[in-house]
């Protein structure tokens, strides 16, 4: 397992400006910090049963039809890739409407997050069910990746402001790094290196 690619992916996927994390920076800025971590809350158990949700699902697959694995790293792949042309095309970070702060629309924002979704359903097959198919393993898996997500979250919050103005002064180069950061795990985990 390239553990490098693998925590890339997470990290690019889960940091990157997203609904759920606009929201929060919008949040932020109109309700404080505190009450946007009742958001944080409620987004990051929608963020750790969809990886529950998805390893149990995969883990049957898996058994069910064995060269699913493969179908599941190329479409994780191509993903990655539509991901990485959208982060580079990405134009100015807008404003957003302020939503209530609260736990339940954090969790029903991700539970319906494109972004979330598609995330959550190729992550494990993509990277972790080739070489692992323990429970224990999986379990961990899912934890590492909520606590990732909870991180993004929580770095949205505490640099709310900070981090909006720095995105909006240098947006082009850092959309261009984590497109970059995109495409290196797309190749990482379609096995072309």
């Amino acid at each position: 397992m390239n553990i490098f690619s693998f925590l890339i992916y997470c990290v690019v996927a889960t940091f990157t400006p997203g609904p759920a994390n606009i929201v929060i920076l919008s949040s932020v800025q109109h309700s404080g910090a505190k009450k946007s971590m009742n958001y944080v809350y409620g987004a990051t158990i929608a963020f750790g049963l969809l990886l529950i949700l998805s390893t149990l699902l995969n883990h049957v697959l898996v058994e069910v039809i064995p060269n699913i694995l493969i179908i599941m790293q190329v479409i994780g792949s191509l993903y990655m890739l539509y991901l990485a042309y959208k982060i580079f095309k990405m134009g100015a970070m807008e404003d957003q409407p302020n939503p209530n702060a609260n736990f339940r629309s954090g969790l029903l924002m991700q539970l319906v997050n494109p972004k979330v979704l598609l995330f959550t359903l190729t992550v494990i097959p993509s990277y972790v069910m080739p070489f692992y198919t323990s429970s224990l393993a999986l379990t961990l898996f899912v934890i590492i990746i909520t606590v990732i997500g909870f991180f993004a979250f929580t770095t949205w919050v505490v640099f709310g402001s900070i981090f909006r103005r720095f995105l909006q002064n240098h947006q082009k180069v850092l959309n261009t790094l984590m497109a970059l950061f995109l495409v290196y795990s797309a190749i990482m985990i379609s096995g072309i290196l």
